[in-house]
């Protein structure tokens, strides 16, 4: 297969300035949402995660079964990485006791082991080999390492580090900044700088989702899960179809 055919084969969206702002609605969506149900329905963590682990077993195939980019069912399946990746990290860092610090420490060394094995296996970790299943496999096992790692290190940054949800929000953003200047006056690698973006757009979205539904007294704004959760669903569907997606053709 040539360069071109592949690419037109990738069902990842173009890497733009949208599809970093639907990012982190999405990842922000994932924080909202996994809290509506395992803090405001009461299901707890363990349940909640199965919910979601089950939404995202069934988008991925769904994912995996399409010949060409289909937007909404990328990003649903993104959505479906970050709810779960909520979950799952809140289960293992205050029901298994492992901390903040330790869930991070364990979810960074599973992310960086998924890429190297991934690297070793196909060859590559750019966005634009994602044209098999057997690439895709990779690269969503890698995105639920990088969602759930996002929100064990916002929890860390917020709550053990007593920066706050604003502070911390303001650091992610500072260090997404820093990745989008490297981006345009250096010549580092387009595809690490993507995964490095990538996964910090999750605890971004994290804190920024904390701020918005925890309590008054916790610096949150004391919104209500399920309509912050439907403003973020509401805007991310108007934005795909305002804004249309195509194939990434750009070297990540």
């Amino acid at each position: 297969m040539n360069q071109n055919n592949a690419l037109s084969l990738c069902k990842v969206p173009e890497v733009t300035i949208h599809f970093w702002i639907i990012k982190i609605a999405a990842t922000t969506l994932g924080e909202t949402g996994g809290d509506a149900v395992t803090m405001s329905m009461g299901l707890g963590y363990l349940m909640g995660t199965a919910i979601f682990a089950s939404i995202f077993i069934i988008t991925v195939f769904a994912q995996i079964s399409v010949k060409k980019l289909n937007p909404f069912l990328y990003w649903l399946t993104i959505i479906a990485t970050t709810t779960v990746g909520t979950t799952l990290a809140d289960f293992a860092d205050r029901s298994l006791g492992i901390g903040y610090l330790g869930g991070t420490s364990l979810l960074l060394t599973l992310l960086l082991a998924s890429l190297t094995l991934w690297y070793f296996v196909m060859g590559s970790i750019s966005i634009n080999t994602i044209t098999s299943p057997n690439v895709e496999i990779f690269y969503w096992i890698t995105i639920l390492f990088s969602q759930t790692l996002g929100t064990a290190l916002g929890d860390w940054t917020s709550d053990s580090l007593d920066m706050g949800y604003l502070a911390s929000a303001l650091l992610f953003g500072s260090f997404l900044l820093a990745i989008a200047l490297f981006y345009k006056f250096t010549q580092i690698s387009r595809t690490k700088l993507f995964w490095a973006a990538f996964v910090l757009t999750r605890p971004l979205g994290a804190v920024v989702g904390d701020f918005l539904d925890k309590p008054i007294a916790q610096g949150g704004l004391a919104l209500s899960r399920y309509h912050a959760s439907f403003i973020l669903i509401i805007f991310i569907i108007g934005y795909l179809l305002l804004i249309p997606q195509k194939a990434n053709t750009k070297n990540y």
